[in-house]
């Protein structure tokens, strides 16, 4: 980076702490700061400025609002005794624009990884065990991510989840393995919510 460039070696560096952001995007990215007008970065300081004050998470599910409870939470006409149980809130918002579904959520924060420095504890696996155990509530769709965290998460949560009377079920697998629900077609998420497989019917805890 030439010298006397301070400034944009700082935005850089902030950049490429947020995920999925490496060195070369984070500093492509400052730059496209520096450029843009005075109107239109101070636009962009106002989003930032918004979502820091106004945004909260969900008392209830976790996900991410400008009231607690959300407006899914809080709706009228959801299907309340199905919860779908993701990674993230991007992942509930890419299931809540496909359409096919129309039950509650819980966001569960991330999932297990060990090598990351992410355990059990660190999720709301207990808030949603305690979810489960409401009366109105009759199955939890178990919707992480197909992969090698995604799937031990899942397997973790059925655990947890065993002793409830509640029946337990997982996606489909139209999604590809290693994917992510983010990335993944609206029709094909669609066919994996509908054809989801139930792994402990309502009522068969040990």
């Amino acid at each position: 980076m030439a010298k006397g460039s301070d400034s944009i070696a700082q935005l850089t560096a902030a950049f490429a702490k947020m995920p999925g952001i490496g060195v070369r995007t984070a500093e492509r990215l400052a730059y496209y700061v520096q450029s843009l007008s005075t109107e239109d970065a101070r636009a962009l300081v106002e989003a930032i400025r918004t979502v820091k004050t106004r945004a909260v998470v969900c008392s209830q599910c976790f996900n991410i609002s400008e009231t607690d409870p959300c407006p899914i939470c809080s709706g009228r006409g959801r299907d309340r005794s199905t919860l779908c149980a993701v990674e993230r809130v991007q992942d509930l918002a890419v299931i809540e624009s496909s359409g096919s579904y129309r039950g509650l959520y819980h966001v569960l924060g991330g999932r297990i990884a060990p090598l990351e420095g992410v355990y059990p504890e660190d999720l709301t696996i207990r808030q949603l065990v305690e979810r489960a155990r409401g009366e109105e509530v009759k199955e939890v769709i178990i919707a992480t991510n197909p992969d090698t965290e995604g799937d031990s998460t899942a397997h973790y949560v059925m655990d947890q989840l065993a002793p409830v009377d509640v029946e337990v079920s997982v996606l489909a697998r139209g999604i590809p393995a290693g994917g992510r629900l983010e990335h993944t077609a609206q029709g094909t998420l669609a066919g994996a919510l509908s054809g989801r497989r139930s792994v402990k019917a309502k009522g068969n805890g040990t």
